[in-house]
Formats: structure tokens, C-alpha cells, sequence
């Protein structure tokens, strides 16, 4: 083998070297985030969820079904959905579908805030009275309320 050939060869297994323990690196960086995220100072996470889509409802609640569990529980996480627009017909109790009345419940049985906004409320011509149980009337308005929370430190999620 030629001087040459050698030294391409031994850059090559260097080459290779690196890129292996660069591969074991990043595979305990990727199993590091899979751990459950911790609030700033130990406290619980805080996320604003922001709803006005009508073909999401569904998907959102899911998603923050599975943002609890993927926290490690409600104990981890305080989460608000806040919804306006289209969205809000979805939680009319006189029309709800079952599927997400159930879901609404279990959300709500393990603490997640629900929030309308008042000016979608009142452009349905609907009160909290109209709304599934424990909806709560963003009076400001829902965008108004959710720039609210993010100023409080909740992590803005639009899904």
C-alpha cells in the first residue's frame, strides 16, 4: 500500500471514528428530550392551547391528552384551551358531539381550564349557560387572553 492509500485510509477510520461516537452522542441527546420537560425553577409546565379551527377540535384535544401523559401527568402541566371563532360551536351543549363531550370531561376531571372567548360568545349569541359545564368567559376576548397567559409565562401552541 502506498503512503497515500495509508493516509487516505487512516483519515477514513478517523472519519468513520467520529461519525460513530457522534451517532451514540446524538442518540443520548434524542434520549434525553424523550424525558418528560420540567418548568423553569421546578414549578409546572404552562401551556396555552389556542382553538378556533372547527376541523380540529378532536385533534387539539388529543393533543393535549397526550402532552399530559408525555409530561408524566396533570401533576406536571397546567394547561388552558382557549377557543374562539368556528371552534366554539363544538362545545355548544345543545349540539356537542359525544366523543368530545366525554373528552372535554376527562380533560376537565384532571384539571385543564377551559376558556371562551366573549366576543365568539356573544357573535353566537351564547352565555357560559350555553356552553359545556365549566367553560369560563374570556370577557377580554380569547386572543386578548391567551397574549394574557403568555405573559404569565405559558407556552403559546397553536396545533
Amino acid at each position: 500500500m502506498s503512503r497515500i492509500s495509508k493516509t487516505l485510509a487512516a483519515g477514513r477510520r478517523s472519519f468513520l471514528k467520529a461519525l460513530g461516537l457522534g451517532a451514540v452522542a446524538g442518540g443520548v441527546a434524542v434520549a434525553a428530550k424523550a424525558e418528560p420537560a420540567q418548568a423553569a425553577k421546578g414549578g409546572k409546565q404552562k401551556v396555552v392551547y389556542h382553538l378556533s379551527d372547527l376541523n380540529k377540535v378532536n385533534f387539539v384535544l388529543g393533543n393535549i391528552r397526550n402532552h399530559i401523559k408525555g409530561m408524566g401527568g396533570p401533576q406536571n402541566v397546567e394547561v388552558v384551551l382557549v377557543t374562539h371563532g368556528p371552534a366554539l360551536k363544538a362545545f355548544h351543549a345543545i349540539q356537542v358531539a359525544r366523543s368530545v363531550e366525554k373528552k372535554v370531561a376527562a380533560l376537565q376531571k384532571v384539571g385543564i381550564r377551559f376558556d371562551a372567548c366573549g366576543n365568539t360568545m356573544h357573535a353566537q349569541k351564547v352565555t357560559t349557560k350555553d356552553l359545556l359545564p365549566n367553560f369560563n368567559n374570556a370577557h377580554e376576548g380569547g386572543v386578548v387572553r391567551i397574549a394574557k397567559l403568555q405573559e404569565q409565562g405559558y407556552i403559546y401552541l397553536r396545533p
